[in-house]
Protein backbone atom coordinates (compact mmCIF):
# COMPACT_ATOMS: atom_id res chain seq x y z
CA UNK A 1 0.00 0.00 0.00
CA UNK A 2 1.30 3.41 -1.23
CA UNK A 3 1.93 5.76 2.33
CA UNK A 4 -0.32 8.26 0.95
CA UNK A 5 -2.92 5.97 0.37
CA UNK A 6 -2.44 4.67 3.73
CA UNK A 7 -2.68 8.11 5.22
CA UNK A 8 -5.40 8.77 3.74
CA UNK A 9 -6.88 5.70 5.41
CA UNK A 10 -5.96 6.18 8.76
CA UNK A 11 -7.03 9.95 8.79
CA UNK A 12 -10.47 8.92 7.40
CA UNK A 13 -10.51 6.16 10.24
CA UNK A 14 -9.61 9.63 12.68
CA UNK A 15 -12.59 11.46 11.15
CA UNK A 16 -14.96 8.90 11.28
CA UNK A 17 -13.93 8.09 14.92
CA UNK A 18 -14.30 12.08 15.75
CA UNK A 19 -17.63 12.29 14.23
CA UNK A 20 -18.98 9.05 16.59
CA UNK A 21 -17.40 10.40 19.10
CA UNK A 22 -18.95 14.24 18.51
CA UNK A 23 -22.29 12.45 18.34
CA UNK A 24 -22.51 10.14 21.35
CA UNK A 25 -21.57 13.56 23.20
CA UNK A 26 -24.39 15.68 21.58
CA UNK A 27 -26.44 12.81 22.59
CA UNK A 28 -25.55 12.91 26.29
CA UNK A 29 -25.95 16.75 26.04
CA UNK A 30 -29.53 16.68 24.06
CA UNK A 31 -31.06 13.09 26.25
CA UNK A 32 -34.77 14.24 24.73
CA UNK A 33 -35.43 13.09 20.89
CA UNK A 34 -38.17 13.88 18.43
CA UNK A 35 -40.27 10.91 18.09
CA UNK A 36 -41.30 10.28 14.24
CA UNK A 37 -44.82 9.80 13.91
CA UNK A 38 -46.50 6.37 13.71
CA UNK A 39 -48.24 7.15 10.41
CA UNK A 40 -47.53 9.28 7.43
CA UNK A 41 -48.21 12.76 7.15
CA UNK A 42 -51.38 12.49 5.38
CA UNK A 43 -52.77 9.54 7.33
CA UNK A 44 -55.45 11.46 9.11
CA UNK A 45 -56.68 12.96 6.15
CA UNK A 46 -59.39 14.59 6.01
CA UNK A 47 -59.96 14.98 9.45
CA UNK A 48 -56.25 16.59 9.76
CA UNK A 49 -54.55 17.58 6.94
CA UNK A 50 -51.16 16.66 6.01
CA UNK A 51 -49.77 20.14 6.11
CA UNK A 52 -50.84 20.89 9.96
CA UNK A 53 -49.31 17.41 10.77
CA UNK A 54 -45.68 18.52 8.98
CA UNK A 55 -45.65 22.12 11.09
CA UNK A 56 -47.31 20.99 13.80
CA UNK A 57 -44.78 17.89 14.35
CA UNK A 58 -41.80 18.83 12.21
CA UNK A 59 -41.33 22.77 13.74
CA UNK A 60 -44.09 22.79 17.25
CA UNK A 61 -43.15 19.97 18.77
CA UNK A 62 -39.27 19.67 17.25
CA UNK A 63 -39.19 23.28 19.16
CA UNK A 64 -39.97 21.67 22.19
CA UNK A 65 -37.45 18.85 22.23
CA UNK A 66 -35.02 21.29 20.70
CA UNK A 67 -35.71 24.25 24.04
CA UNK A 68 -35.96 21.51 26.43
CA UNK A 69 -32.68 19.97 25.39
CA UNK A 70 -30.86 23.88 25.88
CA UNK A 71 -31.62 23.24 29.17
CA UNK A 72 -29.51 20.08 30.04
CA UNK A 73 -26.37 21.93 30.92
CA UNK A 74 -28.34 24.44 33.63
CA UNK A 75 -30.20 21.31 34.75
CA UNK A 76 -27.78 17.88 34.54
CA UNK A 77 -30.79 16.08 36.54
CA UNK A 78 -32.94 16.01 33.10
CA UNK A 79 -30.39 13.66 31.68
CA UNK A 80 -30.96 10.99 34.11
CA UNK A 81 -34.90 11.60 34.04
CA UNK A 82 -37.10 9.70 31.17
CA UNK A 83 -39.98 11.78 29.89
CA UNK A 84 -42.96 10.64 32.22
CA UNK A 85 -40.85 11.52 35.57
CA UNK A 86 -39.83 14.95 34.73
CA UNK A 87 -43.84 15.47 34.43
CA UNK A 88 -44.44 14.19 37.79
CA UNK A 89 -41.12 16.09 38.89
CA UNK A 90 -41.71 19.55 37.11
CA UNK A 91 -42.20 21.42 40.06
CA UNK A 92 -38.51 21.24 41.17
CA UNK A 93 -37.75 23.01 37.46
CA UNK A 94 -38.36 26.68 36.20
CA UNK A 95 -40.74 27.52 33.30
CA UNK A 96 -38.92 26.86 30.46
CA UNK A 97 -38.83 23.28 31.30
CA UNK A 98 -42.58 23.15 32.67
CA UNK A 99 -43.51 24.04 29.42
CA UNK A 100 -41.03 22.33 27.08
CA UNK A 101 -41.15 19.39 28.76
CA UNK A 102 -44.61 19.62 28.39
CA UNK A 103 -45.20 20.21 25.37
CA UNK A 104 -42.59 17.34 24.58
CA UNK A 105 -44.82 14.94 26.43
CA UNK A 106 -48.17 15.83 25.16
CA UNK A 107 -47.23 15.47 21.78
CA UNK A 108 -45.19 12.09 21.74
CA UNK A 109 -48.55 11.26 23.58
CA UNK A 110 -50.84 12.97 21.52
CA UNK A 111 -49.58 11.65 18.08
CA UNK A 112 -49.74 7.89 18.81
CA UNK A 113 -53.68 8.25 20.73
CA UNK A 114 -54.60 8.97 16.53
CA UNK A 115 -55.33 6.40 13.81
CA UNK A 116 -56.58 6.90 10.10
CA UNK A 117 -60.13 7.40 9.75
CA UNK A 118 -61.58 3.87 10.26
CA UNK A 119 -58.85 2.07 11.41
CA UNK A 120 -59.01 3.21 15.20
CA UNK A 121 -60.68 0.11 16.88
CA UNK A 122 -63.65 0.47 19.89
CA UNK A 123 -63.32 0.55 23.20
CA UNK A 124 -62.67 -3.40 24.75
CA UNK A 125 -64.75 -4.63 26.91
CA UNK A 126 -62.94 -3.21 30.26
CA UNK A 127 -62.48 0.19 29.19
CA UNK A 128 -66.64 0.51 28.07
CA UNK A 129 -67.28 -1.17 31.39
CA UNK A 130 -65.40 2.14 32.98
CA UNK A 131 -66.80 4.21 30.70
CA UNK A 132 -70.41 3.27 30.85
CA UNK A 133 -70.05 2.85 35.10
CA UNK A 134 -68.57 6.96 35.25
CA UNK A 135 -70.07 8.74 32.31
CA UNK A 136 -72.85 6.52 31.64
CA UNK A 137 -72.28 5.63 27.59
CA UNK A 138 -69.72 6.77 25.44
CA UNK A 139 -71.74 9.37 23.45
CA UNK A 140 -72.15 10.23 27.13
CA UNK A 141 -68.24 10.46 27.03
CA UNK A 142 -67.93 12.34 23.89
CA UNK A 143 -70.18 15.08 24.65
CA UNK A 144 -68.72 16.08 28.03
CA UNK A 145 -65.16 15.47 26.43
CA UNK A 146 -65.97 17.49 23.70
CA UNK A 147 -67.64 20.29 25.79
CA UNK A 148 -64.73 20.40 28.25
CA UNK A 149 -62.07 21.12 24.79
CA UNK A 150 -64.51 23.46 23.60
CA UNK A 151 -64.27 25.49 26.30
CA UNK A 152 -60.33 25.65 26.82
CA UNK A 153 -59.48 29.36 27.48
CA UNK A 154 -56.75 30.25 24.96
CA UNK A 155 -54.13 27.09 24.21
CA UNK A 156 -54.59 23.88 26.23
CA UNK A 157 -55.48 20.40 26.15
CA UNK A 158 -58.92 18.11 26.82
CA UNK A 159 -57.78 14.72 28.67
CA UNK A 160 -59.42 11.86 29.87
CA UNK A 161 -57.62 10.34 32.71
CA UNK A 162 -57.56 7.16 34.95
CA UNK A 163 -57.26 9.10 38.77
CA UNK A 164 -55.72 7.49 41.85
CA UNK A 165 -58.92 5.78 42.64
CA UNK A 166 -59.06 4.23 39.43
CA UNK A 167 -62.16 5.84 37.78
CA UNK A 168 -62.13 8.30 34.97
CA UNK A 169 -62.58 11.56 34.50
CA UNK A 170 -62.42 14.58 32.20
CA UNK A 171 -60.01 17.11 32.82
CA UNK A 172 -57.87 20.22 31.36
CA UNK A 173 -54.80 22.03 31.62
CA UNK A 174 -53.76 25.49 30.35
CA UNK A 175 -50.73 25.53 27.93
CA UNK A 176 -48.65 22.56 28.32
CA UNK A 177 -49.04 21.55 31.63
CA UNK A 178 -50.67 17.97 31.58
CA UNK A 179 -52.17 15.57 34.44
CA UNK A 180 -49.12 13.97 35.60
CA UNK A 181 -47.82 17.50 36.23
CA UNK A 182 -46.69 17.59 40.57
CA UNK A 183 -48.40 21.17 39.96
CA UNK A 184 -52.23 20.65 38.84
CA UNK A 185 -55.12 21.17 40.61
CA UNK A 186 -56.47 17.40 39.50
CA UNK A 187 -53.32 15.05 38.16
CA UNK A 188 -54.17 11.42 37.06
CA UNK A 189 -52.84 8.92 34.26
CA UNK A 190 -53.64 10.31 31.01
CA UNK A 191 -55.30 7.98 28.55
CA UNK A 192 -56.55 10.57 25.75
CA UNK A 193 -55.72 13.64 25.02
CA UNK A 194 -57.26 16.70 22.51
CA UNK A 195 -54.78 19.52 21.43
CA UNK A 196 -56.60 22.38 21.22
CA UNK A 197 -54.09 25.05 20.39
CA UNK A 198 -54.73 26.66 17.09
CA UNK A 199 -51.77 25.24 15.89
CA UNK A 200 -53.46 21.46 15.81
CA UNK A 201 -56.51 22.87 13.37
CA UNK A 202 -56.05 26.70 12.11
CA UNK A 203 -54.89 25.57 8.16
CA UNK A 204 -58.45 23.31 8.26
CA UNK A 205 -60.70 24.87 10.67
CA UNK A 206 -59.42 28.58 11.09
CA UNK A 207 -61.31 29.42 14.88
CA UNK A 208 -64.11 26.74 14.11
CA UNK A 209 -62.38 25.26 17.14
CA UNK A 210 -65.63 23.08 17.90
CA UNK A 211 -65.45 21.58 14.41
CA UNK A 212 -62.41 20.14 14.83
CA UNK A 213 -63.12 19.22 18.27
CA UNK A 214 -66.63 17.25 16.24
CA UNK A 215 -64.40 15.45 13.64
CA UNK A 216 -61.57 14.47 15.67
CA UNK A 217 -63.38 11.35 17.42
CA UNK A 218 -63.08 9.81 13.47
CA UNK A 219 -59.71 9.41 14.19
CA UNK A 220 -59.41 8.45 17.94
CA UNK A 221 -57.09 5.13 18.37
CA UNK A 222 -59.29 2.90 20.78
CA UNK A 223 -56.76 0.57 20.80
CA UNK A 224 -54.16 2.52 22.36
CA UNK A 225 -56.39 3.86 24.79
CA UNK A 226 -57.43 0.58 25.88
CA UNK A 227 -54.06 -0.50 26.14
CA UNK A 228 -52.96 2.53 28.24
CA UNK A 229 -56.20 2.23 30.60
CA UNK A 230 -55.33 -1.74 31.23
CA UNK A 231 -51.55 -0.01 31.91
CA UNK A 232 -52.97 2.86 34.37
CA UNK A 233 -55.34 -0.06 35.98
CA UNK A 234 -51.93 -2.58 35.99
CA UNK A 235 -50.30 0.15 38.55
CA UNK A 236 -53.27 0.64 41.03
Amino acid sequence: MRPNTLTALLAAGLLTGAVMLASAAARENAPFILPDLPYAADALEPVIDAQTMEIHHGRHHRAYVNNLNLKVNEYPRLKTLNLEQLQREISSFDTAVRNNGGGHYNHSLFWTLMAAPGQGGEPGKALMAAIERDFGSVDALRTQFSAAAAGVFGAGWAWLIVRDDGRLAITTTPNQDNPLMDIVAERGTPILALDVWEHAYYLKYRNKRADYVEVWWQVVNWTEVERRFGNAQARK
